[in-house]
């Protein structure tokens, strides 16, 4: 693995003094390569560097070669699938996970892109969209908006539930009949949120704790659950999920109130009730906000993909090897982070190893990212199915523990008692794993990605020493601790609904700017195709569309459909002016 470092001054001696080229292929009269500078003119211009060599692939290297995939991954079994995937499969079936389908293969196409920009400039995705026109105090306000959700601490708020539960000797809490339960619940999502923050803090380079975290949090929960999986499922549980996963066009209908709870009753699929005459489903918008919340954090979700492309520099990967990365508050105090990106001369020479670190990228996300959010998905849907009664619905306190009960009743009559206990205390366990170690990569996402931004947007924090970056993220993680302590003060339920009320939208418009980033500020041989460009459009369309469901369904009985007019309004002004702009740029680069 290449160590991100920055180059000293020597070293950056070649680089020229600002002048205002347009272009990736200008040269100066004495014939050095000069960094491009297109989009916004109040962003620095880029620094020029040699695009090093891929890493070579070897067996006794390949978990050094581990990227951005495995924190992702590892994020990515986290309270969508935990929490929501679960409390949709007991009451539906695998039948609505071909949503989760669509929503991950455009997740990974978008997480593929963000980097491709990364590996270009060692910058981060978010600093490209303030690179765009109108420039980065336009893109501030609309990226603030798109971000709220982001902010509530759900997670931790979710976490408290299984350490609640196994303090109380096994049984689950009830905070809204029993007070000492409800400040039980309160001073845990406290302690937890303040707990998830600490990897935050230590360990040099903050990307190293977190990949620390997630490891050991995947080896726990994957291999509990393969072991249920393997002998305490049946196929038919199996069939059920792996076919949710292509069931494209299922949606939840409506059966009468005093209909009994059979499996699929309550499912149909639009194109076999047209194919077959019976017109379209009769859709049931019961819990249309969860289901859109379960599309909306299964892989990663909303903005929280963003960060790959932080990873993807702080892994030294491509361009990131000369930019430098984030250090801890305490430790790494060797480390830096360049206030500006740096670019390469695209040439016979570095064009073959910009395609290699782009390969070495999609083998990250195609290899690690895609399966783990698949197995992710897969597994705790396979708690609910096989352990669940089929039509269970839970409240809004318990969804962390709500599979526990039924995989111990079905291991102890299986094996034994002793076995049944440990494996309901590793099912509340994995609760806890699941969702506290996320909360620390969802907080270090949401800081990295404005922090990142702000150091390069900003004239003032541009004059800070590069080593200065570890003080600026500590100041703001502390004002995102006291937020998110303020925050836990609602209810669980309230804090998912309302975290993941605009994360499909947000997430849709990003693909969007994404292709207009690649295909305007990076030089025409390192853009993306047609294809990537259709496809990645696609995706921000469905991304739209659920957000879309999701805000009408929270925000109808209060206000009707004005909240959702306002949202879409703003959403096609700023796609109207970002297109308009995009063609400004594109005339000045081609």
């Amino acid at each position: 693995m290449q160590e991100a470092h920055v180059p000293s001054a020597a070293a950056r001696a070649g680089v020229l003094s600002p002048v205002e080229l347009n272009t990736s292929s200008e040269r100066s009269s004495e014939g050095k390569f000069v960094a491009p500078h297109p989009g916004a003119k109040s962003m620095p211009r880029w620094e020029t560097g040699e695009l090093v060599q891929t890493p070579t692939f070897t067996w006794k290297n390949w978990f050094a070669m581990l990227g951005p995939g495995l924190i992702m991954g590892g994020s990515a079994i986290g309270g969508g699938e935990w929490l929501v995937g679960p409390k949709v499969t007991a009451v539906y079936g695998g039948a609505l996970l071909w949503l989760a389908t669509l929503s991950v293969l455009g997740q990974v196409i978008y997480n593929i892109e963000i980097s491709r920009y990364t590996l270009y400039s060692g910058e981060p995705i978010f600093t490209g969209k303030f690179r765009t026109l109108p420039g980065p105090h336009f893109w501030l306000l609309a990226y603030l908006l798109f971000d709220f959700g982001s902010v509530f601490p759900y997670l931790a708020a979710n976490a408290a539930t299984p350490v609640a539960t196994l303090i109380k000797g096994g049984v689950i809490p009830q905070p809204e009949t029993v007070a000492s339960d409800f400040w039980l619940m309160k001073g845990l999502a406290y302690l937890i949120f303040i707990g998830a923050l600490l990897p935050l803090l230590f360990g040099g380079k903050i990307y190293n704790s977190l990949k620390a975290v997630m490891t050991f949090k995947l080896v726990v929960v994957l291999g509990f659950l393969l072991f249920l999986a393997a002998f305490f499922s049946t196929s038919d549980t199996w069939i059920e999920i792996v076919t949710g996963f292509f069931k494209f066009g299922s949606v939840p209908v409506e059966i009468a109130a005093d209909a009994p709870a059979v499996r699929g009753s309550n499912v149909d699929n639009i194109f076999v009730s047209l194919a077959e005459g019976r017109g379209f489903p009769d859709i049931d918008f019961t819990l249309i906000s969860t289901i859109a919340a379960l599309a909306a954090i299964a892989g990663s979700g909303g903005l929280s993909n963003t960060p790959v492309s932080n990873y993807t520099r702080e892994q030294g990967w491509g361009m990131g090897h000369h930019v430098g990365a984030i250090p801890s508050a305490f430790g790494g105090q060797q480390l830096e982070l360049s206030h500006v990106g740096c670019v390469f001369e695209v040439d016979d020479d570095s064009l073959p190893r910009w395609r290699k670190w782009y390969r070495h990228v999609m083998r990250d996300q195609l290899v690690v990212w895609l399966p783990a959010c698949f197995i992710g998905l897969a597994l705790p849907a396979m708690l609910s199915v096989q352990f669940l009664p089929y039509g269970t619905e839970t409240d809004e306190w318990t969804m962390a523990v709500m599979t526990a009960g039924g995989v111990q009743d079905t291991v102890t009559a299986g094996s034994n008692a002793g076995l049944g206990k440990f494996c309901w205390f590793m099912t509340v366990f994995c609760g806890f794993l699941v969702l506290a170690p996320t909360m620390s990569s969802s907080a270090d996402g949401i800081i990295r990605r404005w922090v990142d931004v702000f150091w390069t947007s900003s004239g003032r924090l541009r004059k800070m020493d590069p080593k200065a970056i570890k003080k600026v993220y500590f100041r703001v993680l502390v004002g995102y601790s006291l937020f998110g302590l303020a925050m836990l003060s609602l209810n669980p339920e309230q804090l998912i609904a309302y975290a993941t009320m605009c994360f499909n939208i947000a997430l849709g418009f990003s693909c969007w700017h994404t292709i207009v980033i690649n295909s305007t500020l990076l030089p025409r041989e390192l853009r993306p195709g047609w294809f990537i460009r259709i496809t990645l459009s696609l995706a921000g369309v469905f991304f739209l569309l659920l957000g879309s469901l999701s805000v009408y369904k929270q925000t109808y009985e209060q206000t009707g459909p004005v909240v959702l007019v306002i949202v879409l309004g703003i959403v096609a002004l700023l796609l109207f002016l970002l297109i308009f702009l995009a063609r400004r740029t594109a005339a000045g680069t081609t």
